[in-house]
């Protein structure tokens, strides 16, 4: 088992908090969504669990309260709450309280980029997946294909969470608490733990509704969004310069905010052009955070123009956001064609570790320092596990 670090932040927040009941603009959300409001009965469900067991309301029917919490596996403020979230199912273990979590969203509503926070997608085998790595022991329901009971519960965000009393009747809807980083000390107001305390006391829910604070749930019919990112994507132009074994020097000691993939390769190598789709993936993935794929191609000078074409077609370009960083160097690009004629110069300058053969590829933190080298074909998913063990997987607090 693949145990993941709960570390720390960086994404997009749908709101804040409130006391009062929160208004849902329609402007966005699927037919059939339904707002719950304080009092009203719980919708009954019927979906998969990631053990292989099917569940409906009626398995939780025992208990005096029942949290319903709503969370994806790309979020991360789903990621900082979690060790909160580990520590509040614990805590209230031997109380008459249930606790189920489901995913509500569906791959189609993402883009690539709004990955860039998780090893895991939106489907059924990686919210098991995900699950087990975190070593969740309740059940974990899986909504994402149909959207219905997201629809039928008014699922706005992951996290949401809805809190129902003996009778089913809803007495909490909102956010989990008020904090998106891992820290506990950051938060203030621990407003799910406040109601169910109340409710196990017998007592009215101190706030009954927030609004609920984290990445919108992911419809798969609302995904005009990930179309228009698509075509943009695909209108950006591919880039190539030279460079001889001091500018790969320097490329190499880093020094900015960003990790940087870098990889040498060649048109005529096969296992490069194999390995190139999952390294722009990977770009892509991680193009609204603080990296950087470089490429060296080992192509002679007269194939330059081979080269641009090849790195046009397999979308090995800038984000807006990279170029800006790029530029901010005094560079005007990501992909380079090595001039020298010594390869030893170019080893020396890029890794002396690097036997020779292509395709090779060393990721680099900021300070320079070589987190990951791969003679031959890259794994994916341990690249872009090294480059989230370094970035992190939720948001960062901003420093003071």
């Amino acid at each position: 088992m693949r145990l993941i670090k709960i570390l720390a932040p960086t994404l997009l927040l749908i709101s804040i908090a409130s006391t009062s009941a929160f208004a849902v603009d329609a402007k966005g959300l699927p037919d059939g969504f339904t707002t719950l409001h304080i009092g009203d009965s719980a919708p009954n469900f019927n979906l998969p669990g990631i053990d292989g067991k099917q569940y409906s309301l009626s398995d939780f029917a025992g208990p005096d309260i029942l949290v319903v919490y709503f969370t994806g596996t790309h979020c991360p403020t789903s990621h900082g709450a979690m060790g909160r979230v580990l520590e509040f199912v614990e805590d209230f273990q031997d109380a008459s309280f249930a606790f189920v979590a489901i995913n509500p969203n569906h791959s189609s509503g993402l883009r690539p980029d709004e990955f860039g926070h998780t090893d895991y997608d939106e489907t059924f085998a990686d919210s098991k997946r995900y699950a087990e790595d975190y070593g969740w022991t309740f059940p974990f329901l899986f909504d994402g294909d149909a959207q219905v009971t997201a629809r039928a519960y008014g699922c706005l965000a992951t996290p949401h969470v809805l809190i129902f009393d003996k009778e089913r009747k809803l007495r909490y809807n909102g956010r989990f608490d008020d904090s998106r980083y891992p820290d506990p000390t950051t938060v203030k107001h621990p407003d799910a733990r406040n109601a169910v305390e109340a409710l196990l006391a017998g007592n009215p829910v101190p706030v009954e509704t927030t609004r609920p604070h984290g990445c919108s749930t992911k419809w798969k019919e609302r995904n005009q969004h990930v179309v228009e990112e698509e075509q943009k994507w695909q209108s950006i132009e591919a880039t190539i310069e030279k460079i001889d074994a001091a500018g790969i020097d320097a490329l190499r000691k880093n020094g900015t905010e960003n990790v940087r993939l870098v990889n040498i390769w060649a048109t005529w190598c096969v296992p490069c052009v194999e390995e190139f789709p999952d390294l722009t993936a990977i770009a892509r993935k991680f193009s609204r955070r603080e990296f950087e794929l470089i490429t060296i191609s080992l192509d002679q000078l007269s194939q330059m123009g081979k080269a641009k074409a090849f790195l046009g077609k397999h979308r090995a370009i800038m984000s807006d956001k990279l170029r800006k960083s790029v530029e901010a160097e005094g560079r005007s690009t990501n992909n380079y064609l090595y001039t020298g004629t010594n390869m030893d110069e170019l080893a020396d300058a890029l890794d002396p570790e690097w036997p020779g053969p292509v395709p090779y590829s060393i990721l680099i933190d900021q300070e320079g320092h070589v987190l990951y080298r791969k003679l031959g074909k890259i794994d994916p998913e341990v690249v872009s596990s090294e480059i989230l063990d370094t970035l992190t997987r939720h948001y960062t607090e901003p420093a003071e």
